[in-house]
């Protein structure tokens, strides 16, 4: 075995002049993938057992190897472990150190194994953790608008279609629309698991190996479901890495949508809803002023992450299969939108649980701009046996009418609306009051309270 000094990189044999600092500084990808540390070693010790098990080594150098490889998890969980950028990532800094404590057996460890293969795997690994950590805190979400919706199931307030009064819904269902986008987005991340269910470990630099290894074994040891198919496809693939950049970006884009939203609400136009000190910032001259701040941050956010699935979109897509130096930015484009999802997901959950609804102003907009209008409609297509076109057209005149004479729909007299429709009663003023409409809505996910109900009882159970 070619001897490795201390100073010098791992394929010092072959090439014989240390890299340029600059080339050092680009080359080295250190200070972004010793985030993969844990699931290095996880692998690393994986795959020494499946060589000493094909008795490719022997027991041991097996237990040097995996004794010399704990050591250096405590070292860096101890934040006494040096990375050194000469040795450009987290996979030759560990070689490298292992080399330090046990000596040149420590070079058995890349036996039937590239880095290509090693990188790919350690972040397969990290990335389904994440991915089930994200999960985790939109379930906290959810849980923080369920408590919400239970609260409100009877806070009536405007629906707005072109953010103009529609018809009446309880707050409740506008927040549970949330808990709707939200789930998909739980799905879309757990579909993401089944592509980062396959094994790279195994496949080397590209062609595979010629060594006697047992894929299945490393497989099941750290937790995929079988190895990957093809040696080429496995690591130049990268498809997992956009799977989760794409439900990221849609993650991101619901928590602006619900930002935006609640801005929109909180406005001094609407003050549908207050929110509370803990999440507003004040302004350096105008002394009255209590901005959405952390609002704003989110919507703001949604762009990195739309700008980090293009940029590995980018990447890819005149990149010939196998390996190149291109896909260095993966992790750190992964990374970065990772952290930002996940810190969006907990700024929106405190800004909702500093969140309270203005019920009067709800309730004194939900009860103009003729939003009961659709319910009229209806009611003359139920109760007079009228088509739903003319039933449109005649209740479009007592809306003229009404907004002539300055009236809210429920300001009408009987006899006003008799002379647009004579056959109407006087059990027809019933249909103006706003909490009637919005519990007539039974159909199923509609805004009725009991519907509302039904489904705040689902998700708990989920």
């Amino acid at each position: 075995m070619v001897k490795n000094k201390n100073n010098t990189a791992i394929w010092g044999s072959r090439i014989k002049k240390d890299a340029s600092i600059l080339f050092q500084n680009i080359g080295n990808s250190i200070g972004i993938d010793k985030k993969l540390f844990k699931e290095d070693i996880l692998g690393s010790i994986a795959h020494v057992e499946m060589l000493f098990r094909q008795k490719i080594i022997s027991f041991k150098i097996k237990n040097k190897i995996i004794y010399g490889l704990n050591k250096i998890e405590k070292e860096i969980l101890k934040n006494k472990f040096e990375y050194n950028k000469k040795y450009e990532d987290i996979h030759m800094n560990i070689e490298k150190r292992l080399l330090q404590i046990i000596g040149e057996e420590a070079g058995y460890i890349h036996t039937a194994r590239s880095r290509n293969d090693q990188v790919i795997t350690d972040f397969k690994m990290w990335t389904t953790s994440a991915t089930k950590q994200i999960n985790n805190n939109l379930d906290n979400i959810i849980k923080t608008i369920l408590k919400i919706s239970e609260k409100n199931i009877e806070t009536i307030m405007p629906g707005f279609t072109h953010l103009k009064n529609a018809q009446p819904v309880s707050f409740a269902h506008y927040l549970m629309a949330y808990v709707e986008m939200f789930t998909r987005d739980k799905k879309r991340f757990s579909y993401n698991l089944e592509n980062l269910s396959e094994c790279p470990l195994g496949v080397a630099a590209l062609t595979g190996t010629s060594f006697d290894i047992d894929r299945n074994f490393t497989s099941k040891k750290l937790g995929f479901k079988k190895p990957t198919n093809n040696s080429i496809d496995t690591v130049a693939d990268r498809d997992f890495v956009l799977d989760f950049l794409y439900s990221v970006s849609v993650c991101s884009m619901h928590i602006s949508r619900i930002a935006e939203e609640l801005i929109i609400w909180n406005s001094d136009g609407f003050n549908l809803i207050n929110l509370s000190d803990k999440v507003v910032t004040g302004s350096s001259i105008m002394p009255q002023k209590k901005n959405p701040d952390l609002l704003e941050y989110l919507r703001g956010k949604t762009g990195t992450t739309y700008g980090n699935l293009f940029s590995m979109l980018t990447i890819l897509k005149g990149l010939p299969i196998s390996y190149f130096k291109d896909l260095q930015d993966d992790k750190e484009i992964l990374f970065k939108s990772n952290d930002i999802l996940n810190n969006c997901i907990a700024i929106l959950n405190e800004v909702l649980k500093n969140l309270t609804p203005n019920k009067k102003k709800m309730l004194d907009l939900a009860n103009s701009g003729y939003i009961t209008a659709t319910d009229l409609a209806d009611y003359l297509v139920k109760n007079h046996s009228m088509p739903f076109r003319k039933a449109y057209q005649t209740t479009s005149a007592i809306v003229n009418i009404a907004e002539k004479k300055k009236k809210k729909l429920n300001e009408l007299s009987i006899d006003e609306l008799k002379k647009i429709e004579p056959k109407l009663t006087i059990d027809v003023l019933k249909i103006f009051d706003v909490k009637n409409s919005v519990n007539s809505k039974k159909s199923y996910g509609g805004t009725s309270f009991d519907n509302i109900k039904k489904m705040i009882i689902k998700y708990k159970k989920t």
